[in-house]
């Protein structure tokens, strides 16, 4: 039987996948990614954002100006317009820069990202044929098409997995010294290392249609064109997506909880109420992409050398899109994990951490994302009656339906604490001290130092983002230089830990109150202090896994 051996195995080939892939080649790592689906083969058309963090992993991976100039047209905006129906009067208007003025726009709510990679509105049938031309270019990844990973089993040394050949029908081995389940959320790899979903099996059921409406733009020319149009009206709520800015749409129809069937409602009639167009309006189903709102984490992300990410190891609601975006998160975050340690200078325990940082964060996530969406629903459930009426009382019911559904969805749209505020507070990896991050929302952070946190961006003087002048590992931010480095930098060559001084002038160093600050390869800080501390030999060996036990 033929046998393929490889560092590391990747099951599935989504956005997860690939950019686990991508990122453990990066630093070194040779990579086989299985995937059941034919070379090219597109995906849905559900994931319609990659934020900011996402971004700024495509930025170090050196493709985020291919993923930037993909999706919408360049001048079409991103703003999310609440409208009657989507041909209807518009109620309120989130803004949201197009990408051709993401990096240069001011003013309104999603203008003030403290990041060099602001968040992109793009399809996935957009952005993942970028990744998967990307991954299987890189001489470190090898992707298998149309082949199924059936089962695997684990020694102390490797992974052992049978493969499918799908077209040929016949099976072989792949034998890694780990795998990575990023196989969605009927994952194999997590059945096979006994992890179980748990939460809230359902949240909303939402009768999906991808469409091709090409007179479709020219009802909606009354208004700026815009990327989500809401529709809130007593017959049918639901939210159009310019899928390519000019005739393709993906047409949301958010099911009542007494609709317990994806056909308890007859399409056509709730595509035509949420467009506001009549029986006589022209367009085609491309695909039906129905799908059930769910809250569900697995109880565990790990078992030995097998590891699951993304929707393999969580599944929620799509709230301020973080489900794509949070399994990316994942896969940086076990990348440079699995990397540390297969590169030798991180121990074994290093892996303990991806399991204790992402679980916790990915259930409360889970929960800003029901919340948020539960809250939607009363507001769907409560439009007035004559919301489409002439008159003073039905303009007075609008503008303030307009602002509820403002204030509301902005934290959503604009969601900079899902991006930037949350922390890792029960990691073996930092060495925290005893202060708490500040709390978060889901639109709102406060910049932080401690441990845990991500380091505060800002922008150099000679005008680089901080996190371009970080090395590729650890990086010690310093900004006085009479302050003595050498006890944490000689520890950390002592022990092969590959550790970056990085100095920055007192007066743009922000909110970096302390004087020495150890960012991670994921911008999340390990340690702060204004000395170097009293034992580094114990510090760096905290943070390259070697304290499993203590």
């Amino acid at each position: 039987m033929l046998e393929i051996e490889t560092t590391v195995l990747v099951v599935g080939a989504g956005p997860v996948g690939l950019t686990a892939a991508m990122d453990l080649a990066s630093r070194g790592i040779d990579v086989v990614v299985a995937e059941v689906r034919r070379p090219g083969e597109p995906p849905s058309v559900k994931c319609n954002h990659v934020s900011a963090r996402s971004m700024e992993v495509f930025r170090r991976l050196g493709m985020v100006g291919e993923i930037r100039n993909a999706g919408l047209p360049a001048d079409f905006p991103n703003d999310c317009s609440y409208r009657t129906t989507a041909t209807g009067r518009e109620l309120s208007r989130i803004p949201i820069p197009s990408r051709a003025l993401r990096y240069v726009a001011t003013g309104g709510p999603d203008t003030w990202w403290p990041t060099p990679e602001p968040p992109h509105r793009i399809n996935q049938i957009y952005l993942e044929p970028i990744l998967f031309r990307n991954a299987a270019s890189h001489p470190r990844i090898r992707v298998l098409s149309r082949t199924q990973i059936e089962d695997f089993t684990q020694t102390d040394d490797e992974v052992v997995a049978t493969a499918r050949e799908l077209d040929a029908h016949s099976s072989f081995h792949i034998s890694a010294s780990y795998v990575i389940g990023c196989d969605g959320g009927k994952s194999m790899v997590r059945r096979l290392i006994g992890a179980s979903l748990t939460g809230t099996p359902v949240v909303q059921r939402v009768q999906s249609t991808f469409i091709e409406a090409p007179q479709l733009k020219h009802l909606m020319a009354a208004h700026t064109p815009a990327w989500m149009v809401l529709s809130l009206n007593p017959r049918r709520c639901g939210t159009t997506v310019a899928i390519d800015g000019h005739d393709k749409w993906l047409v949301h129809n958010h099911l009542k909880p007494d609709e317990l069937e994806f056909d308890s409602v007859d399409r056509d009639w709730a595509i035509r109420n949420i467009l506001g167009v009549d029986e006589n309006f022209p367009y085609r189903v491309i695909s039906k992409e129905d799908w059930v709102g769910r809250r569900l984490v697995a109880d565990r992300f790990r078992d030995r050398r097998a590891f699951i990410c993304g929707d393999a190891a969580h599944l929620w609601i799509p709230y301020a899109g973080y489900g794509m975006n949070a399994g990316i998160a994942d896969a940086a975050n076990l990348s440079w994990l699995l990397a540390a340690h297969l590169n030798g200078w991180a121990a074994a325990g290093i892996l303990d951490a991806y399991e204790a940082e992402r679980q916790p964060i990915t259930e409360q996530v889970s929960h800003f994302a029901m919340n948020h969406a539960l809250a939607i629903m009363s507001q769907r459930r409560d439009v007035p009656g004559d919301i489409e009426a002439d008159g003073p009382a039905a303009d007075a019911a609008r503008a303030a339906l307009g602002q509820a559904a403002y204030d509301l969805n902005v934290q959503q749209y604009c969601c900079a604490g899902l991006n930037f505020g949350y922390y890792y507070d029960r990691s073996p990896l930092i060495a925290y001290d005893g202060e708490t991050p500040p709390p978060y929302t889901m639109g709102g952070f406060e910049p932080s130092t401690v441990p845990g946190a991500r380091v505060p961006h800002l922008w150099l003087r000679d005008r680089r983002s901080l996190y371009d002048a970080f090395g590729p590992l650890y990086t010690l931010i310093r900004r006085d230089p009479a302050v003595d480095a050498t006890p944490l930098l000689g520890a950390a060559a002592k022990r092969n830990l590959p550790m970056t001084l990085l100095d920055i002038d007192a007066a743009e160093a922000g909110v970096c109150g302390e004087v020495l600050i150890l960012a991670r390869p994921d911008q999340h800080i390990a340690w702060r202090g204004n000395t170097a501390p009293a034992d580094a030999d114990a510090l760096i060996d905290r943070i390259r896994g070697a304290l499993r036990a203590a």
